[in-house]
This record gives C-alpha cells, structure tokens and sequence, in this order.
C-alpha cells in the first residue's frame, strides 16, 4: 500500500478567492483551480505533488451531481476537510477476499469509478476500481483502496498530472497524522487493515511502501498533517480546511 490521494471536502473560496489560490502558490504548490473534472453538481481541483495529490471537492449543487453519496451527505452537513484517504495497491480482490472472509469487515466491491455529466445524459468511467471501508466513528473519515486498471493506464494518468511540484522539488507525500478523538472500534479497524504497524504513545504508525508513513493519534480535535518529500530550501505550510501540508 502507499498513498495516492487525499479526497478534500472544501468551500468554494479555496477555487474563487484569488488571495486564498495564491498563498497555496506561494508554498511552491502549483495550483491551477479551474481544471479537474466536475459536474453541473460539483466541482473538483487538484494539487499534484509527485504521484499524489490533493483532491478538493466543491459542490454546487445539494445533489452533488453525480459525486459520492456518502460525501455529498456529509459536505451538506457541513463536514469540511479530509473526508477520505485513498490508497493505491496491487490486487485490490486479494484483499477484498480477505477482508471479507477472514475478518467480515464491511468494505465495498470493488468498482470502477464512475460519474454522470452532461445533465445525467453520459457516464464517464475511470481506468482504476475503488473499496471502501466504513466511516470511522470518531471521525467523518474513510480509508478508500484502489487499484488502476493496467500499467498503460497509470501511466496515461501520470502525463495529465500538471501542473506538478515536483517541478518546485516537492516530489512526493511521505507522511501523514490523521488526529481526532478515535475509537477503540476505530483502532480496531486500523489494525485489521494495515499489517506493517507499530504503537506509538498515543495512536499508531504505520509503514507503507516508498518509505511512507501514515500516523492515527487519538486527539480531541480532527486534524490532519501533511509532510511533503522536499529538496526545497524553502519551508512553507499550506492550511486547507483541516489540513495543514508542510512544504
């Protein structure tokens, strides 16, 4: 497993307000919020670092357009922030099979993603298939997996990956903490996902593949931290909602 992207429920001034769009620029994160799909019911915008990215969802409309039901719920009930973390992996049916029949957790089927544009008319279908786990209860909070179709395919979606702060030298995400006031059930869950883990004083670490690492620590207030792997000079933070990405 390792990180692929980090799906952001926002307002709208993080796509429209030209002093917010410029002090995430500022950091050396190239953001260019007019591009990314979208739908007459919402619009997405993407800050690529490396192969990972942010992915902020804006809706305009209350039906979401044809976006995620479970996050079109929570963004209409005011949830801002990370709403899911969505990690790419190798056989996404592997684990499927064995969350489900060694350790009955509830994660859905994997499905390739899919959209309706053109007034409900189309349906765009994306080359990788996604499962989810439930909702954390501590937190409005899941843990997606994915799994792109073929190599061509990731490939193919690494060239539209611009504009790309790893021309800025900020090449990838290498760590993340996810705080907030978590469960037992929650850190029982964590722990029947990921394998390659250790306790930490309050929380988890665990250890993901290019050296990533992925921290949960019980905490009262939910926040999220995000380390970027960086040869520039430069320090900087961005703050997105509940986010707080470390240049």
């Amino acid at each position: 497993m390792r990180f692929d992207h980090l799906v952001v429920n926002i307002d709208k001034k993080y796509q429209t307000d030209n002093i917010e769009i410029q002090s995430i620029r500022n950091t050396g994160l190239p953001y260019e919020p007019k591009w990314g799909k979208g739908t007459k019911g919402f619009k997405a915008s993407n800050i690529w670092i490396g192969n990972e990215y942010l992915e902020m969802i804006h809706l305009l409309k209350k039906d979401g357009g044809g976006w995620k039901p479970e996050w079109v719920e929570k963004y209409n009930k005011g949830h801002r922030g990370l709403i899911c973390l969505m990690l790419d992996v190798d056989d996404l049916d592997k684990i499927y099979e064995e969350m489900t029949n060694n350790y009955s957790i509830s994660i859905s089927e994997p499905k390739y993603l899919q959209f309706k544009w053109g007034f409900g008319l189309f349906t765009r279908t994306m080359p990788w298939r996604n499962s989810y786990f439930p909702f954390f209860e501590g937190i409005p909070l899941q843990i997606g997996l994915q799994q792109m179709k073929d190599k061509k395919s990731a490939e193919f979606m690494h060239k539209y990956m611009v504009p790309n702060a790893r021309d800025n030298d900020i090449n990838g995400i290498e760590e993340i903490i996810i705080k907030g006031p978590l469960t037992d059930s929650d850190f029982k869950l964590i722990n029947t996902i990921f394998k390659n883990k250790e306790s930490t004083e309050n929380g988890i670490v665990i250890y993901l593949d290019n050296n990533q690492k992925l921290y949960f620590e019980k905490e009262n207030e939910y926040t999220v931290n995000v380390t970027t792997s960086s040869s520039n000079v430069k320090q900087s933070e961005a703050k997105i909602e509940n986010l707080l990405i470390s240049i």
